[in-house]
């Protein structure tokens, strides 16, 4: 059965473990072990980009550094002692490391385009939001809620065979989307809300039951070739987002089940979307550009040989620049996006003064009762055009990202900057402690599932944000309301 939080159980330890006096006991020594291998590899970090630290002006060294303790300091805490089951205002602030800290200490390419007081401006923006979360987050108080609604579980017993069969049912949804024309048009968009959500919960769960020991050897395998599954399948529309937040999901579930890092999954992960990333530019050419046919699902093998290709260019064939981890790191920034606006605003182009959140309330109207709603990315592309990285005609192809921090100086400066890591940082606190007495498998455990996937989508603006994650709660919230409706 999956376990509630704040502390699972494991009833039946692994057997290259010492058997563990008590549940607590486990827990701390595995919080323990967490914490120590954080402080290490934050100080490893810390002190390989204070010598290497690729920086026009001495002061954005310590800026980058300043960036990546507060992107760290959160999870540290949280794996020390943490106080809530998911963590994912840490895991929001974790995402500043590869959005701003490490493209600043790396010397992304797009910032030499910009004056060197430009980029401190930016890097000031992003401190100054990353403290004002940390100290909401700190300083808002909340009282667990105790109520029957917010304590009472959905299902009782093992839930784990509904996982693997809504696991099934994801996977050949997403099978069945990207290869055949079967789906019509009117229902896919209802069909995509579904499945994408309950597959978001299929995935967390199952990876945090492996964790906490809970999976069986079986479940194990089924999980690990439907997860693979989807991410190949999501990957071979030659976006890379989709599969790749799937499987940080994934990761992020076992941690917060085992209480400790999987290096090796990691490891694989991070090298395998670093060829991938290599190659995707070439696949693109092909198949965007010169229109190749879209390949069908038994032409995934030479497919993915064909990327992987790419991916592995001989050495003497690239340059330095487009080595495949550096490229990795440099498609994941937000920095050179943050430094642009922040070189043209209010200099240039005046602040939109909340003009990009008005589009927040209409795309939680349903297109069924709306049928010209603007389109989900509609703030993104206002921000594309607004600063003149395209016209109209290009965004309805591309979309570039900008995240909430971009977006929330754009409109209102550093003012804005306050604001969002007020926002964040508090509910974030509140969701967390109201929901610390909440079982997993209850409504507020499932909507805190859904946060905890959401808070790496940072390319995301707020309107776009607010928007996906209100579709996927109404179905996956929805789901246990009917089911309960009828077999009551």
């Amino acid at each position: 059965m999956i376990s509630d939080p704040p502390s699972p159980p494991r009833p039946d330890p692994a057997p290259d473990l010492p058997a563990p006096t008590s549940v607590q006991t486990w827990t701390d020594r595995q919080s323990s072990v967490l914490f120590r291998s954080g402080v290490i590899g934050t100080l490893v970090l810390l002190a390989y980009f204070a010598v290497v630290a690729q920086v026009e002006d001495p002061l954005h060294r310590y800026q980058g550094l300043t960036m990546i303790v507060l992107s760290l300091l959160p999870g540290l805490a949280w794996a020390r002692r943490p106080d809530t089951a998911f963590p994912m205002f840490q895991t929001f602030m974790m995402t500043g490391l590869n959005s701003f800290a490490i493209p600043l200490l790396a010397g992304h390419e797009q910032l030499v385009r910009y004056p060197p007081e430009s980029v401190s401006a930016a890097a000031w923006g992003v401190i100054l939001f990353q403290v004002t979360a940390l100290l909401a987050y700190r300083t808002v108080p909340g009282i667990p809620r105790t109520t029957r609604a917010w304590t009472t579980p959905l299902f009782e017993g093992r839930i784990e065979p509904h996982l693997r069969l809504g696991m099934t049912v994801t996977t050949l949804y997403t099978g069945v989307a990207a290869f055949t024309p079967w789906i019509p048009t009117e229902i896919n968009s209802v069909l995509r809300a579904v499945c994408f959500g309950v597959g978001t919960l299929c995935t967390f769960l199952l990876s945090r039951s492996w964790g906490t020991g809970e999976l069986h050897q079986r479940d194990r395998i089924a999980f690990t070739v439907l997860l693979t599954a989807q991410a190949v399948f999501l990957f071979s529309t030659l976006f890379l987002v989709g599969g790749l937040s799937l499987l940080v999901l994934a990761l992020l579930g076992y941690v917060t089940g085992a209480r400790r890092l999987p290096i090796v999954p990691c490891l694989l992960i991070f090298a395998s979307m670093a060829v991938l990333h290599n190659g995707k530019s070439a696949m693109r050419l092909k198949y965007w550009e010169n229109e190749a046919p879209r390949p069908g699902f038994t032409d995934l093998p030479a497919f993915y040989t064909e990327w992987i290709g790419y991916g592995l260019a001989p050495p003497e064939t690239r340059t330095e620049d487009t080595l495949a981890s550096r490229k990795l790191i440099e498609r994941t920034s937000l920095l050179h996006m943050m430094t642009l606006v922040v070189d043209s605003t209010p200099s240039r182009q005046p602040f939109l003064d909340g003009e990009t959140y008005g589009h927040i309330l209409p795309q939680l109207i349903p297109r069924l009762f709306w049928p010209q709603k603007p389109l989900g990315h509609v703030s993104t592309h206002r921000l594309a055009v607004y600063y003149g990285l395209q016209d109209e005609e290009s965004t309805l192809k591309t979309t570039i990202g900008f995240g909430v921090i971009v977006e929330a100086y754009a409109n209102f400066g550093y003012t804005g900057l306050i604001l969002l890591g007020c926002l964040i940082g508090a509910s974030t606190r509140l969701a967390g402690v109201w929901t610390l007495h909440s079982p997993i498998i209850s409504y507020p455990g499932l909507f805190m599932i859904l946060l905890m996937a959401w808070s790496f989508q940072i390319e995301l603006p707020m309107s776009a944000w607010i928007s996906s994650l209100y579709q996927a709660a109404l179905a996956v919230l929805g789901i246990p309301f009917v089911l309960r409706l009828i077999f009551r």
